[in-house]
């Protein structure tokens, strides 16, 4: 009888986790400063019972980060006082069948719309996201 190796499932079922979507002004490229002051960049936190997972697209490299605090910790809330903007939770959803891959660059905007799923506001901004799924920019507290 074959079993499946484990790198072949997928899984499909997002129980128990949430993601959070960072905005921020930072901008390490000089064709950046052209994007919203703000708005420069995003990033995304997944919480579950566990703890948090921290996914944030950097120059040249994809940082992927299991955080050393416990699952009630308020992550959200660390990275509203320092400055940035949290929008969230938010569930992800079921992944569906695609006939054609995404013609679209990496960036922090695809990553942060790869994690929500399939319904995720079209944006190719930082500031579209945010806007695309209910921020208001004179509110720090969304």
């Amino acid at each position: 009888m074959p079993t499946q190796r484990l790198a072949h499932r997928r899984v499909t079922d997002a129980t128990g986790q949430s993601v959070w979507i960072a905005f921020g002004g930072a901008a390490d490229q000089p064709w950046l400063q052209l994007l919203r002051p703000g708005f420069r960049h995003c990033f995304a936190a997944l919480g579950d019972e566990a703890g948090w997972t921290v996914l944030e697209p950097l120059s040249g490299r994809l940082l992927v980060a299991r955080l050393p605090v416990p699952g009630g910790f308020d992550l959200p809330g660390f990275y509203r006082r320092a400055g940035l903007r949290v929008l969230g939770p938010f569930i992800p959803t079921e992944a569906t069948p695609r006939s054609l891959p995404p013609l679209a660059p990496f960036t922090c905007v695809a990553l942060c719309r790869a994690l929500l799923g399939p319904a995720a506001p079209r944006a190719w901004t930082p500031f579209q996201l945010f806007r695309e799924l209910g921020g208001e920019e004179n509110n720090q507290d969304n």
